[in-house]
C-alpha cells in the first residue's frame, strides 16, 4: 500500500496541476482512505465509473473529466449525490486532471496521440491563456491518410468522421484532443497543416474543403483515453500499485 497524499503530490507535480489556468478544479477532490493498494483510471466520473471501480476494488479513482467545474453548481444534491455517495460509502479518493493530462509532453493526450500515429512531435500547438495546450508533430516519410484512419478506428476503438480535401500523403499534423472548437480549426487551418486530428465534430466542412486540408474528428471521448493510459504506466512504475483502466465508450 502507498500513502494518498503522497501519490497526490506526485500527480500534482508530475502533471504541473498549477501551470495552467482550468476550469475544472484539478487535483484530489475527493478524500477516502488513507492508504492506496489500487487505482482505477476513466476518461469520465460518474455513478457508473464509481460503480466498477468499486467492483474492482480501488482506493483511488483518477478522471479527465472530473466532479466539480468551476462555472457548476458544486451542491452535493440530486445526481451529484449519487456519485459522491459510492465514494463516500466505499471510501474510494477522486483525483482529477483535465488540461494539465491533455498538454502533458510526456503522458498528454495530444502526444499520445501523436506518438501511436508514430508522428515526431515538433512543436508547441494551441494557446490557452498564454499556455500551449497541444502539440504538432511530423511524418519524416510522410504517411497515408487512408492508414492514418484505420490505425484510429484500430487503436481508439471508434470510428472517425473524415473530411478528406487535402494531401493523400500527410507530412504534418496538429491535435486537439477532446472538445477542439472553432478557435482550435482555424489555428490549425492558419499554420497551413495537411491534417487536423481531433476529437468533437464542428461544422467545418466547407473551409475545410475550400481551403484543401483534411481534418479527423475521432472522437470526444477516445481521443482522451491514451493518456490516461499512459499515466496509468508512470504509476506502476512509481509506486508498484495496481491499476486498471474503466473502458465506457460513450459513442461520442
Amino acid at each position: 500500500m502507498v500513502n494518498l497524499i503522497k501519490i497526490v503530490n506526485f500527480l500534482d507535480k508530475y502533471l504541473k496541476i498549477n501551470d495552467i489556468e482550468d476550469f475544472s478544479w484539478n487535483g484530489l477532490q475527493f478524500e477516502g482512505k488513507p492508504n492506496v493498494k489500487k487505482i482505477a483510471l476513466a476518461v469520465d466520473d460518474g455513478v457508473e465509473t464509481f460503480k466498477k471501480s468499486a467492483d474492482a476494488g480501488a482506493d483511488m479513482v483518477i478522471v479527465h473529466h472530473g466532479q466539480f467545474w468551476r462555472d457548476a453548481n458544486p451542491s452535493i444534491v440530486s445526481w451529484n449525490k449519487k456519485r459522491i455517495d459510492i465514494l463516500y460509502k466505499n471510501n474510494i479518493s477522486l483525483y482529477v486532471a483535465h488540461l494539465p493530462l491533455d498538454r502533458h509532453e510526456n503522458v498528454g493526450n495530444n502526444v499520445q496521440l501523436l506518438k501511436l500515429l508514430g508522428a515526431r512531435i515538433n512543436k508547441e500547438f494551441l494557446d490557452y491563456k498564454g499556455k500551449n495546450i497541444s502539440w504538432m508533430g511530423d511524418f519524416k516519410n510522410g504517411a497515408k491518410l487512408e492508414d492514418i484512419v484505420k490505425k484510429l478506428n484500430s487503436k481508439l476503438n471508434t470510428k472517425c468522421v473524415v473530411l478528406n480535401f487535402g494531401k493523400k500523403v500527410i507530412k504534418t499534423i496538429g491535435v486537439c484532443s477532446g472538445g477542439g472548437d472553432y478557435k482550435q480549426f482555424f489555428e490549425a487551418l492558419n499554420k497551413k497543416l495537411d491534417l487536423y486530428l481531433t476529437g468533437d465534430i464542428n461544422e467545418v466542412y466547407h473551409a475545410v474543403k475550400d481551403a484543401g486540408i483534411n481534418v479527423i474528428f475521432a472522437g470526444h471521448h477516445a481521443t482522451e483515453t491514451v493518456g490516461l493510459k499512459a499515466l496509468s504506466r508512470i504509476i506502476n512504475k512509481k509506486f508498484k500499485v495496481e491499476t486498471v483502466f474503466i473502458e465506457l465508450p460513450t459513442g461520442l
